[in-house]
């Protein structure tokens, strides 16, 4: 038998403070003439009041033991509040007679969202609204903060208004679930109509004509697997199963084109997709496949008329690493394939987005997100340049099927939040809204970069840098990094801005960004080697990242701190046990940390939809022993001095369960790590709800950070 713990006894910081003790009660979990002894596993009980007690002795255990960065806090807060234009819009986006927009308003959580008739069918310029005078004609569709009255949490999970502007569905979801009630509202009473749907997915829409919503539920893995039809003023027990998906490897979701000619139903795993039409003018019918599935093929299709033809154009890994576009004829999907853009190993193509004249693509090069226009005609590619050598680009805010300007989102370590409005027919960008930094921010004085770690096989590893100038150069003298990570899924971190961070660089903090193997920065392949039984590459990079910044004089051990949430928790734990001596700190959001129990139970959330991202442990003896090699609960060390560990999560996430970093963190205690919780008791996977509850997060975070980076004082 293996054991998960030792009786060793904890150690704790000579502070007088001694952290909760929890009670030992051993399970065994047994798989492959494997024995494990879990002393912890009873956490899972989530209903049980000792759980409940235990978790908040861990919240006043770390209370107690931050107590003294209460001012820091309060100050990071107040930094990052008076760098906030609190009262403020957001740029209207046309959709239909409307100039659609949300508002903030200052000591408001959440935020409002309103409406305002155009000037005139041609007027495609968004009005430069003011957030302190009166819009003319200005309609509030929805107040979040009168919605969320009365509850801790709150999160809007759908909102939509109908294409004739007469009613809108929002969903709610006020325990930190995802799981949203949808309700529907008439805007010419402000009255709610009798339609309520309970339990839904995130994403609930209406159907072009209005007559509709079609929406998503889960089940009890909280996977979203059927897919339903409501007719608006019948009973909710009536309503009509549009697809059901049995196989629980695959999520299943829907929505309509933007030409509202069809309604798409997905589905997917982590390696295999398929789509199914269905005539948005008869949504009784049968849907019809576009593809039938096949392992390990992906593809997303787009609706678009060329030439008098109903087309669609597929994005696909059909023998093709990063992915090739293709178009084929919407009444025949599986006939003749005509490429429109070849596979070119190493630029992954991301997306397509069609409109009526013309469609975007979105695709990867050198490590950077890019974006370009595609011309129906010739399949010509037209490039949106920028010119700062790290940025983040994405279009947003596009419902109309014949616009004339394309709207994009652009940001950078540097660069605040910035939305341009592109011509499509003179390619000129229009500058509508700049995110505000209030207190002078000044661009110019921060610098950001890119530097290359060598990876223990040789593969070059780039991470991002961000700094302020006037404590000079990153790398000419040692310097307080703050390195992040995350790794999995094929996600990229982008270069992006961020308010709160400014805290950490006018103190002379570094933020560093490790593109490690298992995110997307690189290519596809860059996933593919960082996943399943080429996970491990995903630590070792991370590591390899941080001696790198070490090696070459940009901190020290002593100055550097790691942070990664959900599978970046992961990473964190498996860090910290790795190279403990490279960190003096690990802040662990949400960690995906007790990874092998939970990818071994099917009945948790999500599990067997995971299996293509880890593998199966539960049937695969090779899997379950490697993942058993790096799962940071199973291979916490008792001969080794861990970084000071902060790990926060929230009771209600269903994505990774509070438990795993409370077992984490108890088991760390054992062989003496200081380790704190911080445990959200009404919250989420995404963390608190309210945006002043967030900034308070996130300052109770970056002073604990800057405390172990000895800059608290600062």
């Amino acid at each position: 038998m293996t054991l998960s713990g030792s009786a060793s006894a904890p150690s704790t910081p000579d502070d007088g403070i001694h952290p909760p003790v929890a009670a030992i009660r051993a399970t065994v979990r047994s798989h492959h003439g494997d024995d494990v002894e879990d002393r912890y596993e009873w956490f899972r009980a989530k209903e049980d009041a000792e759980v409940i007690a235990h978790l908040e002795a861990e919240n006043a255990y770390t209370q107690q033991r931050t107590a003294h960065l209460d001012g820091l806090r309060q100050r990071i807060f107040d930094e990052i509040k008076g760098r906030t234009l609190e009262t403020d819009l957001s740029v209207p986006t046309r959709r239909g007679d409307w100039w659609y927009y949300g508002r903030t308003i200052e000591g408001k959580q959440y935020g409002i969202q309103c409406r305002a008739p155009l000037a005139s069918p041609d007027d495609w310029t968004p009005p430069s609204l003011s957030a302190d005078t009166e819009v003319p004609g200005e309609q509030i569709l929805l107040d979040s903060n009168a919605e969320a009255e009365g509850s801790e949490f709150f999160s809007l999970g759908s909102f939509e208004v109908s294409n004739d502007a007469r009613l809108m569905l929002y969903g709610v979801d006020v325990a930190g679930d995802e799981r949203y009630t949808v309700r529907v509202r008439d805007l010419e009473t402000g009255a709610d109509l009798p339609d309520v749907i309970p339990d839904t997915f995130a994403g609930a829409t209406f159907s072009p004509d209005g007559r509709f919503i079609v929406y998503t539920t889960v089940d009890d893995a909280w996977r979203p697997d059927t897919v339903w039809l409501h007719e608006l003023g019948t009973p909710v027990e009536d309503d009509a199963k549009l697809f059901h998906e049995p196989d629980e490897k695959y999520w299943v979701g829907a929505g309509f084109t933007r030409s509202d000619r069809f309604l798409v139903i997905g589905l997917g795993s982590s390696i295999t997709s398929e789509e199914w039409l269905l005539d948005a003018s008869d949504l009784r019918g049968q849907p019809r496949v576009v593809w039938p599935r096949v392992e390990g093929v992906e593809y997303d299709s787009e609706h678009a008329v060329v030439d008098g033809e109903d087309v669609l154009f597929i994005l696909h890994n059909d023998g093709a690493l990063d992915f090739e576009l293709v178009r084929v004829a919407a009444s025949d999907p599986s006939g003749a394939r005509e490429v429109v853009i070849p596979h070119r190993p190493g630029e992954r193509l991301l997306g397509v987005s069609t409109f009526r004249d013309w469609g975007v693509v979105g695709y990867r090069r050198g490590g950077l997100a890019r974006l370009g226009m595609l011309s129906y005609a010739d399949g010509s590619v037209d490039e949106i340049a920028f010119d700062e050598p790290l940025y983040s680009v994405g279009t947003g805010g596009n419902p109309e099927w014949a616009p004339p300007l394309l709207r994009l989102g652009y940001g950078s370590f540097v660069t605040p939040g910035t939305v341009y409005d592109l011509d499509v027919a003179t390619r000129e960008l229009h500058l509508r809204k700049r995110q505000p930094v209030l207190g002078g921010y000044d661009p110019s004085a921060y610098a950001q970069e890119r530097v290359w770690a060598t990876a223990q096989d040789g593969t070059q590893i780039p991470i991002s840098l961000v700094y302020k100038r006037s404590f000079g150069d990153a790398g000419v003298a040692p310097r307080p990094v703050h390195l992040y990570g995350y790794g999995s899924y094929e996600h990229s971190i982008e270069p992006g801005f961020s308010v709160p961070r400014l805290s950490e660089l006018d103190r002379g903090v570094v933020f560093a960004v490790a593109h490690v193997r298992g995110g997307g920065e690189m290519g596809r392949q860059w996933y593919e080697d960082g996943k399943l039984l080429a996970k491990r590459n995903t630590f070792t990079d991370f590591v390899d990242s941080a001696l790198h910044l070490i090696d070459h004089g940009y901190t020290t051990a002593s100055q550097l701190v790691a942070e990664g949430g959900s599978a970046g928790g992961l990473l964190m734990g498996a860090v910290a046990n790795l190279a403990p001596e490279l960190f003096a700190g690990v802040l662990a959001d949400v960690p995906f940390v007790d990874a092998l129990t939970t990818i071994l139970d099917p009945s948790l959330p999500l599990t067997v939809i995971e299996w293509d991202e880890w593998g199966d442990p539960l049937h695969d003896p090779e899997v379950y022993a490697y993942m058993k090699s790096y799962s940071p609960y199973e291979n916490v060390r008792a001969d080794v001095q861990y970084p000071r560990i902060l790990a926060v999560t929230s009771l209600n996430d269903t994505r990774v369960l509070y438990v795993e970093p409370a077992k984490w963190v108890a088991r760390l205690r054992e062989v003496g790590a200081d380790a704190l919780l911080k445990c959200e008791m009404v919250a989420g996977h995404g963390g608190v709800s309210g945006r002043y509850n967030a900034w308070r997060e996130r300052a109770f975070e970056l002073a604990w950070l800057l405390d172990v980076l000895g800059v608290a004082d600062a």
